[in-house]
């Protein structure tokens, strides 16, 4: 998935962990990766693609998402949230993302998204727009 070393994450932002993270065995809950996994993807399309989805017609919406728990993350760690798409489809596109110890570089879990292109007026998925498609080849520099 999204831990092999030489993968680039050109994205990161630091997650705050809330108590209520936090389950009865002392660590984060694995739900909650899906909440700091979304921070990760809202900030990322946005600033990767300098979009306000909420004035868009077109917006990317979740096909299928999976995470892979590989350490504890306990309250009171420093993590961050890496963000990178892998993949351009044609209506399509896979963004790996992955929770990293600010401390200590260690992944703590590694997740895998496919986000679907939607028309909301016409309710049905559409092709990649060009101009995101040109952006996201842009920052990670991709071949298109």
């Amino acid at each position: 998935m999204t831990t092999e070393d030489n993968a680039v994450f050109r994205h990161s932002i630091d997650i705050q962990l809330r108590f209520n993270d936090v389950d009865t065995y002392g660590h984060v809950n694995n739900n909650a990766y899906f909440a700091y996994f979304d921070l990760g993807k809202e900030a990322y399309l946005r600033e990767v693609l300098c979009a306000d989805f909420q004035s868009r017609r077109v917006v990317p919406v979740i096909a299928s998402i999976r995470a892979d728990f590989l350490a504890p993350v306990f309250y009171g760690d420093r993590i961050a949230v890496e963000t990178r798409i892998a993949r351009l489809g044609t209506k399509s596109f896979t963004l790996c993302q992955r929770a990293v110890s600010r401390d200590t570089g260690q992944v703590k879990c590694a997740g895998e998204c496919v986000m679907v292109c939607f028309d909301l007026r016409e309710s049905r998925s559409v092709e990649l727009p060009d101009d995101y498609r040109r952006k996201i080849a842009a920052f990670e520099n991709l071949s298109e």
